[in-house]
C-alpha cells in the first residue's frame, strides 16, 4: 500500500509515519515544515518529504491520503486555500482517512493496546511502560510523542502482542473533531490526571472529561482502567459510566501507592509491598507516573517487582529535564536543562521536583531560573495566565518570552515582583538570564517547541563571560 501523509513531520504523524514504513508499505508524506530532526529520521526510512501542501501532489497517486490535524479547510488573505492538496483531494473523490483511524485499522487492531491519557505526563508514563515490557521480555510495540532515551525511536511495531500508545486527547481531524484516543480501542487505559487544556477546541474542563468518558466506553469488560485516585475530574469521569475493572494509584485509599522518597519509593499495593524502585528520576509526578505503568504491566503478565526493578534502569525521555550543558565557574559549574514544561501545572511540577532533589542533595543554596515561552494554544490565548506566578513558585527568578502572545506577561507575573523579568526576543531573553546567572545556578529552559535555539545560545553567553 502507497498512503502519502499530510502533515508528516508532527510527532504523532512522524511515529506513524516510521510504523507504516516498518509494515512495508510504500510511505511519502509532506509538511510546512519539514526540517530536523523528524525530517532527517523520516528520511532515514526512506520517506520521501515534499515541503508544502500543493495541489501536484495529487500525481503521486497513492491507496491513500492520511490527514494529520494540523490540515484545516482555512483560507489565506486572498481567499484561496491554505491547504490546496487537501481541497485537491476532496473535489477529486480520492480516498483519505485521519491518522488516528489508519492507526487503528492497519496497526492496532488484534493487539492488546495500552493507552495512556492525561493531560500531563503521557509521553514519560509511556516511556515507562515500553520500559518495563521491554526488560520483562514482552517486545511491545510502541508509539510515544517524544523520543525515549532507552529506545532511540518514538515508535516500533514490536514482536509482542502488546502495543503501548500514548493517548491524546486533541482532536483527531478537521472532519473528525473526537479526540484521537478514542480509536485506539484499549484493553488497558491509565488515566493519569486530567485538566483543562487544549483552549483552542475545548470550551471548559467539562467537555475533557466527556472525550475522557468516551475512551472509558471503548474499554471492555475484562479491561482494565488505571485511575489517578488523586484527581476529583476523573471521578466524575467514572461516575458517568464504567464498565471495567478500576485500579485506583496515588490517594490514600487507593490499591497503588508508594512509600518513601520520590528517587527511592515502594510499591504498594493493597497494603503490601511489592516492589522498590530506585532511579535517578525526581518530583511527584514521576512516582505517580511510576505507579501508573507498574499498574498497567500487571495487567499484561509482568509482577510488579519486576517493573519496579525494570524502572532502576529508565533513562528518561529527550526533553524532559534533559541537561544539555554546564559552564564552569569557580564555586560551581550553571547548568542549562530542557523541559517540555508548558502548562502552569507541569511548570510547577518540574520546577518542585528539582528543588526537592537540590534540597535532598543538601544544595539547598543553588538557584533555579526558570526560563519559559507560553508557546501552546491554550497559553497563548491567556486562558491560564493567572495561574503563572503560582507555578514559578519554586524559582528563584523567572524569565518569560512574551513574543507573540495577545496578553500582557509583565503584568500576569507582577505579583513575584522583582523575581519576574520578561522580553519579547530571545537576544534580549539570553543577555538577561546571562547577566543574572551565578555560579551554582540551575536553568530551566521550558517549551513544547524549539524555544528559538535558546539552550545553545545561554551556554555560548555564558562560555563567553568565563
Amino acid at each position: 500500500m502507497h498512503i502519502h501523509i499530510l502533515g508528516i513531520c508532527g510527532t504523532f504523524m512522524g511515529g506513524l509515519a516510521a510504523l507504516a514504513r516498518e509494515a512495508g508499505h510504500r510511505v511519502t508524506g509532506c509538511d510546512a515544515g519539514v526540517y530536523p530532526p523528524m525530517s532527517d529520521q523520516l528520511r532515514a526510512l526512506g520517506i520521501e518529504l515534499i515541503e508544502g501542501f500543493g495541489a501536484d501532489q495529487m500525481a503521486l497517486a497513492p491507496d491513500v491520503f492520511v490527514v494529520g490535524n494540523v490540515v484545516s479547510r482555512a483560507r489565506l488573505e486572498d481567499g484561496s486555500p491554505k491547504f490546496p492538496l487537501m481541497e485537491a483531494i476532496l473535489d477529486a473523490g480520492a480516498r483519505y482517512t485521519s491518522g488516528p483511524q489508519w492507526l487503528a485499522e492497519h496497526v492496532l487492531q488484534g493487539r492488546h493496546v495500552l493507552a495512556v491519557a492525561g493531560t500531563h505526563g503521557k509521553t514519560t508514563t509511556t516511556s515507562m511502560l515500553a520500559w518495563i515490557l521491554e526488560r520483562c521480555g514482552k517486545a511491545p510495540g510502541f508509539l510515544v510523542g517524544g523520543v525515549p532515551l532507552d529506545f532511540g525511536v518514538s515508535a516500533r511495531l514490536g514482536a509482542g502482542t502488546a502495543f503501548v500508545i500514548e493517548a491524546d486527547e486533541y482532536d483527531t481531524a478537521f472532519f473528525d473533531k473526537r479526540s484521537k484516543f478514542v480509536h485506539y480501542r484499549p484493553r488497558t487505559a491509565i488515566l493519569n490526571n486530567l485538566e483543562f487544556d487544549h483552549a483552542d477546541i475545548f470550551d471548559d474542563l467539562a467537555a475533557i472529561e466527556r472525550q475522557f468518558h468516551h475512551l472509558v466506553r471503548t474499554v471492555p469488560s475484562t479491561g482494565r482502567l488505571v485511575v489517578n485516585a488523586t484527581e476529583d475530574s476523573l471521578q466524575r469521569v467514572l461516575a458517568q459510566g464504567c464498565w471495567s475493572e478500576v485500579a485506583g494509584f496515588g490517594g490514600e485509599r487507593a490499591d497503588w501507592q508508594a512509600r518513601g522518597t520520590h528517587d527511592a519509593f515502594d510499591v504498594m499495593h493493597q497494603g503490601q509491598a511489592v516492589g522498590r524502585v530506585q532511579w535517578a528520576l525526581s518530583g511527584l509526578h514521576n512516582q505517580m507516573n511510576a505507579l501508573a505503568a507498574i499498574a498497567a504491566a500487571q495487567h499484561v503478565g509482568v509482577s510488579p517487582a519486576e517493573a519496579a526493578q525494570a524502572l532502576g534502569g529508565f533513562r528518561n525521555v529527550r526533553r524532559r529535564m534533559e541537561l544539555r550543558g554546564s559552564a564552569p565557574r569557580a564555586g560551581g559549574a550553571i547548568r542549562v536543562y530542557d523541559d517540555f514544561a508548558h502548562h502552569p501545572t507541569a511548570i510547577r511540577t518540574t520546577l518542585d521536583g528539582l528543588r526537592r532533589k537540590l534540597d535532598d542533595a543538601g544544595q539547598k543554596d543553588e538557584r533555579i531560573l526558570a526560563v519559559f515561552e507560553p508557546r501552546s494554544n491554550t497559553m497563548k490565548l491567556g486562558a491560564m495566565a493567572a495561574q503563572l506566578p503560582w507555578s514559578l513558585e519554586a524559582a528563584d527568578l523567572a524569565f518569560c518570552h512574551s513574543a507573540g502572545l495577545g496578553w500582557d506577561a509583565a503584568a500576569a507575573l507582577a505579583p513575584m515582583g522583582d523575581r519576574a523579568r520578561v522580553a519579547d526576543n530571545i537576544e534580549r531573553l539570553v543577555q538577561q538570564v546571562a547577566a543574572a546567572a551565578a555560579p551554582g545556578d540551575h536553568i530551566v529552559c521550558m517549551s513544547n517547541g524549539g524555544f528559538g535555539g535558546i539552550h545553545q545560545k545561554l551556554l555560548d553567553a555564558l562560555g563567553a563571560q568565563a
